[in-house]
């Protein structure tokens, strides 16, 4: 995480910036050449969105408007990270970070935990079903395996939300339980599940998360440092940023406004998680001076699957 310097990228046969505007139709272009300023990009399935964000990248990086070092594009699945990676990589464009939002948080909590806390960052662990049943018992209480991936969602839901154990209840107050359980009773095994976590020295995935975010609250220094590193972003499918991403978003910002959205409110998929595509459909509220440009022409499909579509939404 230390301070880079800029390298405009060389490769053996760079395309010329006008290379990568080839091809592009007129909204795709006016996506890709609106380099400056919050931009929000709406992009139906099928409408080039990947192709419109990479080639935004790569013309930013080639007419020397991006520091690709410094440039950091945020995705839901590492397959998605990896195919933006390789299509810049085809579009001579190196250098740009291209992860997940946990793999990113990720990266950043190892190198500053032996700053904040020493020693090295818990072990992550993957699944909460197998530190569920062991909440469970403890508070003498069984249930069953599917029972458990259901309260691993709800609790899933209680972190991306930021809600503690103790603002649970409250929070999920007219939620739909899990089958046999109460408010209260999530509460209590949610409270359990931390207490094993903590009594093993692990952590999970919503708390990489949570853990920057306190790092970035209260660590002026660090956040500092984050944000000399990181001046540009692009996030993807962001119909499906839960609170908690978002807010680790605003902190890695800083008050800039150098952030390009893309997504689609039609196809949000994660809300049972916690995420929300208010934050895609409110972008103008957050930045009033924001650049909308909607991706409305369909490659994918034929006009009948099309017009099928328009119908049932």
């Amino acid at each position: 995480m230390t301070e880079s310097t800029y390298r405009r990228t060389v490769t053996e046969h760079p395309e010329e910036p006008r290379d990568i505007l080839a091809g592009l139709d007129a909204e795709q272009r006016q996506a890709v050449t609106t380099l400056n300023g919050p931009l929000c990009i709406l992009a139906g399935a099928g409408t080039g969105k990947t192709r419109a964000v990479t080639h935004r990248i790569a013309y930013g990086v080639q007419t020397g408007v991006f520091d690709p070092h410094r440039t950091l594009a945020v995705t839901f699945t590492a397959r998605a990270a990896a195919e933006m990676r390789t299509r810049l990589r085809d579009l001579g464009t190196h250098g740009v970070q291209a992860r997940t939002f946990h793999s990113a948080a990720l990266r950043q909590l190892q190198y500053f935990w032996p700053q904040v806390v020493g020693g090295t960052v818990p072990e992550l662990v993957e699944y909460k079903v197998n530190l569920l049943a062991e909440a469970a018992r403890r508070l003498r209480t069984t249930t069953d395996r599917a029972a458990l991936r259901d309260l691993a969602g709800e609790i899933e839901w209680a972190k991306v939300s930021m809600h503690t154990p103790d603002g649970y209840a409250a929070a999920a107050a007219g939620r739909e339980m899990p089958a046999g359980w109460d408010v209260n009773g999530v509460a209590r095994l949610y409270q359990g599940y931390e207490d094993v976590k903590s009594d093993r020295n692990l952590i999970d995935f919503e708390d990489v998360l949570l853990l920057m975010v306190g790092i970035l609250e209260t660590e002026p220094k660090i956040a500092a440092q984050v944000r000399d590193q990181y001046r540009v972003f692009i996030v993807d499918e962001y119909q499906d940023v839960s609170p908690l991403q978002h807010r680790l978003l605003d902190l890695w910002l800083g008050g800039r406004q150098e952030l390009c959205v893309v997504g689609d409110a039609s196809q949000t998929i994660y809300s049972f998680t916690g995420a929300t595509s208010r934050f895609l459909l409110d972008f103008r509220a957050q930045y009033p001076e924001a650049t909308v440009v909607k991706l409305v022409r369909d490659y994918r499909s034929t006009p009948q699957i099309v017009d099928l579509a328009n119908r049932l939404l």
